[in-house]
């Protein structure tokens, strides 16, 4: 907020020209607040039928209009569905889980989004503009607004959270008969596929976007990705990088204290032990996110160079304190079931510090037992191997999460596409015409009726 005098509102002067600037500035107020209403299309009859009938399925408990697309929806809401904290106890404690439901009508085939993370309202994916039918986006349990107080970490696990989309569609179902087709990206993509795993038949169709399959607490799949990925020059320029990081730490550790002051960050395991973290990070942000090779700094650029550009791709945020509240959900899954990655410091260690054994367990939730249950990704690697069909897995052949893609083995009658050059943001639009042409035809075939190719 600017200080000093606001010339909307003189200090001096007659009182009829305050008056006068007051109205004016009312005025503009108002007609913003209708073109903000015009242009973000909120609902503004919610007694309508289809209100009606939402309002009145079990399990939702609160429904309020929300800001939706006209062009892809003709209503949309924002919703509360009372689910059980523990699915096997369902008279016991409960939480309430937030859904975004937008509708076109009741004959239309529902895309089911399923978060990974917290929901983010009613905007439409490519595959929504493919189906052109009505989207429910659901909320991860304990992301969000969807969190259960007090907070039980034993709840957080993939089958509590699979046990809630099936609450939710069963449900919803009563008004959308037709096909669903579930679909997340990253660890959203994963939710679909974990849903599939445990409610088969719920859906039509699952597409899943750059969905890792983890078969360990810290897959080693990912270190050979590391040694491999792209060309010889841009890996070696990154090693060169993330070196010269380590070697100059007491050069650009005072630029970053900056900067993470500035953003009001804290660090409770100490700034440079999180500094040495986001750099043991940055290969895996370089490829996930799709960096170039061209903005990695040389190894004796100026500090303020190598600090800028270390900030820029922004690894340190996960090793704050805000950062760590934010992602501790996520990170307690992947230590206790989905599995996540570690980092070789091999040709780091001379160079490093603080960290000695460095392990992304630093950022689970504090004072939470972690103990990683291995059964569950064998049960949800097999059954994806052997028992799971009409599913879409997307990947992007440069994106590090691909380095843990799921292997099918031809016993189901579902496909693979690698988008060559891609990374996290791995689309159909990126597809090849023969991955497209495979694409619509088998999503066609499960669905049962013609899409909208794009």
């Amino acid at each position: 907020m600017l200080s000093g005098v606001n010339p909307l509102f003189p200090t001096t002067g007659s009182p009829h020209v305050f008056r006068r600037v007051l109205i004016a500035l009312l005025c503009a107020v108002a007609w913003h607040s209708i073109a903000l209403a015009e242009a973000t299309n909120v609902t503004t009859q919610p007694e309508s039928e289809f209100y009606r009938k939402l309002k009145s399925l079990p399990g939702i408990v609160e429904l309020v209009p929300t800001r939706f697309d006209r062009s892809l929806f003709k209503e949309a809401y924002e919703a509360a569905f009372e689910q059980p904290v523990d699915h096997q106890q369902p008279d016991g404690e409960k939480f309430r889980q937030r859904l975004f439901i937008s509708h076109v009508a009741y004959d239309k085939p529902v895309l089911l989004g399923t978060e990974g993370y917290a929901a983010r309202g009613t905007s439409g994916s490519e595959l929504q503009h493919i189906l052109r039918g009505n989207q429910v986006v659901v909320e991860h349990r304990f992301f969000g607004k969807s969190v259960p107080s007090p907070v039980k970490w034993e709840y957080l696990t993939v089958k509590q959270s699979a046990d809630d989309l099936h609450a939710v569609v069963t449900a919803l179902k009563a008004l959308y008969p037709g096909p669903w087709v579930s679909s997340g990206t990253s660890k959203g993509g994963q939710t679909a596929l974990f849903y599939k795993c445990y409610y088969p038949t719920d859906v039509s169709a699952t597409v899943a976007y750059v969905a890792p399959i983890n078969v360990a607490q810290e897959d080693p799949r990912i270190y050979q990705f590391l040694q491999t990925v792209g060309d010889e020059a841009t890996r070696r320029k990154i090693k060169d990088y993330e070196i010269a990081l380590f070697k100059r730490e007491d050069e650009i550790l005072p630029l970053v204290k900056a900067d993470a002051d500035r953003k009001q960050w804290t660090f409770s395991m100490g700034l440079s032990a999180a500094y040495e973290y986001g750099v043991l990070e940055y290969p895996y942000a370089f490829w996930q996110y799709g960096s170039r090779a061209a903005d990695i700094p040389s190894p004796d650029a100026t500090p303020e160079v190598l600090a800028q550009h270390y900030l820029r791709v922004g690894t340190l945020r996960y090793y704050s304190d805000q950062g760590k509240k934010q992602f501790e959900p996520f990170l307690y899954q992947a230590f206790t079931e989905m599995g996540y990655y570690n980092y070789d410091i091999t040709d780091f260690k001379p160079y490093m510090k603080t960290l000695k054994n460095p392990s992304n367990l630093a950022i689970c939730p504090d004072g939470v037992k972690i103990v990683y249950n291995p059964s569950t990704m064998a049960f949800v690697y097999h059954f994806l191997q052997y028992d799971a069909n009409h599913v879409v897995y997307i990947y992007g052949d440069l994106d590090a999460w691909s380095a843990t893609q799921m292997q099918l083995i031809g016993r189901t009658d579902a496909i693979k596409i690698v988008v060559k050059d891609s990374h996290h943001g791995a689309r159909v639009r990126g597809f090849s015409p023969a991955q497209k042409d495979l694409f619509y035809s088998k999503l066609e075939q499960w669905v049962g009726q013609k899409l909208s190719r794009q």
